[in-house]
């Protein structure tokens, strides 16, 4: 097997994919990554992405965007990901996308935190949507191999520039891949904690790694806990119950059915009335209701989560929803620049993975699918700009003998960097070592 490339892209979701996309049929690209191309986060956004809809709303959604993430956002990120938006959309148009429309004219929703409408979907699966038709147009690339089962255990680093990583194929046999540029589009840290609405597999590797390469990190503290998820005592994932339900008008009651807070504020206020109200109600949930509602809009926009909720024996039409907070977003992560590009020569960030100050303390709804695209976009045009040079260095294989040593390790590295730089949150939400990797 060819272990070289132009570019390696260790990650499958929308933002490896768009990146990959972008960059020129000349170059050959190598996407890894940890599971089946298909099991990333970015198949399981529901709500949609956000999109400007006029010069007129720019003002509007700028501040939407800062001040959910407490004005600790980085302004310059936040422009170009708002300005990007409607080419950006147009491209997912062209690729196959299929928003949902009310008859000729798109129907935008609004979700938590959004002053407007601005927010496109398809149905309550927008994420599959878009990052499946994202990936059936990489398939048909001929520069572009995707090898899966494959995890990346470390980057190959000489002279403090980043020549390559070292992989664990399917088979479990390590070897070095060296490329021009390498992105890291790894995902999350869902797989951190107890209850997280991200795939098991999505345990921070590339975190980690940074950190004992002494890349720099941002705001790994800065984690969002959304504050409806599907309650459930089953072992996996938690169910999302996406936003853009409290957007359409669904109200969350204590134990004695009463309304305790406004749905509509940003995540992490929300989750935390919800926290507090569950510390009162001493139970580990509260309710969602949307039995006020039209039953066919429910069942129109929201037939994913409406299945899920009956699997559970929860009917929302009729039911209460018991809900509960749980991880779901990493705001912080490698440190990149505007063009993605981390401080170690030729390597890039791109996704949640990554960290160029859109989000701040606090993802807006419906930010990280258009900012994973933005974003991932200038790192292709950047490394399409400055190609770097192969250079194919002697690796010592014999530190990496046990995969599954390398992965706790990881994990362990990365909740105490949370504990160094926060400890109230992770005291608060990180008290699960045990279910680390």
């Amino acid at each position: 097997m060819k272990r070289t490339a132009d570019v390696i892209i260790v990650g499958t979701g929308a933002s490896g994919l768009f990146c990959a996309l972008h960059l020129p049929k000349s170059m050959s690209v190598l996407m890894i990554t940890k599971e089946d191309a298909t099991l990333s986060d970015s198949y399981l956004a529901q709500g949609g992405i956000s999109t400007l809809k006029g010069k007129e709303d720019y003002q509007s959604y700028y501040e939407d965007t800062m001040k959910a993430g407490h004005y600790e956002n980085n302004p310059e990120s936040v422009e170009i990901m708002i300005k990007s938006s409607p080419v950006i959309i147009e491209e997912l148009v062209q690729y196959g996308v299929d928003f949902d429309k009310n008859g000729e004219e798109i129907a935008y929703t609004r979700e938590g935190g959004h002053s407007k409408f601005r927010i496109m979907h398809h149905k309550d699966i927008t994420g599959e949507e878009i990052t499946s038709k994202l990936y059936e147009r990489v398939k048909e690339r001929e520069n572009v191999r995707i090898i899966e089962h494959t995890m990346m255990l470390d980057i190959i680093e000489e002279n403090g520039i980043c020549r390559g990583i070292v992989v664990c194929e399917e088979d479990g046999t390590i070897h070095p891949y060296f490329a021009n540029n390498i992105v890291l589009a790894t995902g999350g840290v869902g797989g951190l904690f107890e209850h997280s609405t991200n795939f098991r597999h999505l345990t921070a590797d590339s975190l980690a790694i940074a950190l004992r390469h002494k890349i720099a990190l941002e705001n790994i503290n800065y984690i969002q806990i959304h504050p409806t998820t599907l309650y459930s005592k089953k072992p996996g994932r938690r169910f999302l119950i996406s936003e853009s339900v409290r957007g359409e008008g669904a109200i969350l009651l204590n134990k004695d059915g009463e309304r305790f807070v406004d749905e509509l504020l940003p995540r992490d206020v929300v989750t935390e009335a919800i926290r507090q109200q569950m510390k009162k109600d001493q139970s580990d949930h509260v309710y969602m209701s949307v039995k006020h509602l039209d039953k066919k809009e429910l069942l129109t926009h929201f037939p994913n989560i409406y299945e899920r909720c009956m699997e559970e024996g929860y009917d929302m039409t009729k039911d209460l929803i018991p809900v509960t907070p749980s991880q779901h977003y990493f705001m912080g992560g490698i440190k990149v620049d505007k063009d993605s590009a981390t401080s170690m020569p030729y390597l890039y960030a791109v996704g949640e993975t990554s960290c160029n100050g859109v989000h701040g303390k606090n993802r807006l709804a419906s930010n990280s699918l258009l900012e994973a695209l933005v974003f991932a976009e200038r790192a292709a045009k950047k490394i399409s700009e400055q190609k770097g040079s192969l250079k194919e260095v002697d690796v010592d294989l014999s530190q990496y003998s046990s995969k599954e040593q390398i992965q706790k390790e990881y994990c362990n590295i990365v909740l105490e960097e949370i504990k160094r730089r926060d400890g109230e949150f992770y005291d608060k939400w990180c008290h699960n070592e045990a279910s680390a990797g």
